[in-house]
């Protein structure tokens, strides 16, 4: 832990009660390159959640590499952790599962959307837990949420050609067919143009009114200023690549999200506003993690009550944490969907109910 953020943190939270059956935790981080600031989140809501919880923290560098998986796992075994939190890549984590995995030490990770790390569980018994969504879960809850909605709309489908994009786009379109929804237009642009009016074009021949598109915040941007300059009124939607910050061309008022929530919006705005009079702001992983160390402390709580072990405790409970209710299912995946609908208000993502 960086000694000024864990000086801070220790300063809020040290008049917390500690809990009577603290455990000693693993964090798996990145220390280095360009997963750094993903390793400093990870370890401020870390710092926090263990003033709350009184967990003792042993952590080992996630370099994302087998290798270095191996090592952690190592690390964590001889320094008897009771339970590991925090990898965010998918070669350190599961180089790292099997050891773990004899030594009878559960993982939680708030990062790694690999959706084949949970699906190998039947196979491996890996005893792996995510917070995280499923790498898959986007597309289906695009495809869900705009089928319901979209039903008897004239929508079409269009996509940048990446495999984010591409992916995105067919699944919707295979979902749609599926339940006997045809759409007016299909296509794949091409991304990154000054304008997109011959789209445009395409779209209203088809007469498409609502228009999802598989690419980056400046393309719907684009579309939608050229739409509104043609006269043309369609809704857009597009997935999570949304939220990224800004680009030349501002991003249409009424435009529609497939994402995940803010996490500071959800979690108690006392804490939230704890980390950020310290000057931290509870972006990224922060606030997951600190919900995975709540999460492993009630797990803890009831091994205890029921003399089961950590990983059944997770199996089987309900936790109550900073980013709402979880619950994992047979696999470790997290059984709730956090993916909701949201509209863009001119400045921000509203959730759309």
């Amino acid at each position: 832990m960086r000694p000024a953020t864990s000086f801070i943190l220790a300063a809020l939270f040290m008049a917390t009660p500690v809990h009577a059956a603290a455990l000693t935790v693993g964090l798996a981080v990145p220390r280095e390159g360009s997963s750094d600031i993903l390793g400093e989140q990870m370890r401020r809501g870390a710092a926090a959640a263990a003033q709350e919880t009184g967990a003792q923290i042993v952590e080992a560098d996630d370099a994302c590499t087998a290798a270095s998986g191996i090592a952690a796992a190592q690390n964590f075994i001889e320094n008897e952790v009771d339970l590991v939190i925090g990898f965010a890549c998918t070669e350190t984590i599961e180089a790292a599962l099997p050891a773990l995995k004899d030594a009878g030490i559960p993982v939680i990770t708030p990062a790694v959307r690999t959706a084949s790390l949970t699906d190998k569980h039947e196979r491996t018994g890996w005893p792996v837990f995510r917070i995280a969504p499923r790498g898959d879960a986007e597309r289906g809850s695009v495809a869900r949420i705009l089928i319901e909605r979209w039903r008897d709309a004239h929508f079409a489908i269009v996509d940048d050609g990446t495999i984010y994009g591409r992916e995105l786009a067919e699944n919707l379109r295979a979902e749609a067919e599926q339940q006997g929804l045809k759409p007016v237009y299909v296509d794949t642009f091409r991304p990154q143009l000054d304008n997109q009016i011959g789209l445009i074009g395409r779209l209203n021949r088809a007469g498409a009114t609502h228009v999802f598109v598989g690419g980056d915040r400046e393309d719907v941007a684009v579309m939608a200023r050229d739409a509104a300059g043609l006269g043309y009124p369609i809704v857009f939607a597009g997935g999570e690549a949304l939220r990224s910050a800004p680009g030349a061309v501002p991003l249409a008022t009424g435009t529609l999200m497939i994402g995940l929530p803010e996490w500071s919006e959800i979690a108690p705005q006392d804490l939230v506003a704890s980390f950020r009079e310290a000057g931290i702001e509870p972006e990224g992983y922060v606030l997951p993690t600190y919900a995975a160390f709540q999460i492993a402390d009630q797990a803890g709580t009831q091994a205890e009550e029921s003399e089961t072990s950590l990983a059944e405790a997770l199996s089987s409970t309900a936790f109550q944490t900073v980013i709402g209710a979880v619950r994992f299912d047979e696999k470790g995946d997290r059984a709730e969907n956090p993916y909701r609908l949201y509209r863009f208000d001119g400045t921000n993502f509203v959730p759309v109910e």
